[in-house]
């Protein structure tokens, strides 16, 4: 598994997560809606923390620093 995200993807993921966090936290979305942005967000954290996208891998999309 190599690393396909760079440190811009990954803080814009972990900022949404924390949104979203936010959102549940304070009341703003509930229900199914609450539950399906917090699995988002989740994936989200978990994907930054090991800097890989399973989405990315078959469109060859990598926003880490590329070799030369």
């Amino acid at each position: 598994m190599t690393k396909n995200m760079g440190a811009t993807d990954k803080t814009i993921r972990v900022l949404v997560a924390i949104g979203i966090f936010l959102l549940y936290f304070f009341n703003v979305i509930e229900g199914t809606l609450a539950y399906i942005l917090m699995a988002l967000a989740i994936i989200f954290v978990l994907t930054s923390l090991v800097s890989f996208c399973p989405l990315y891998k078959p469109f060859n999309i990598n926003t880490g620093k590329h070799k030369k």
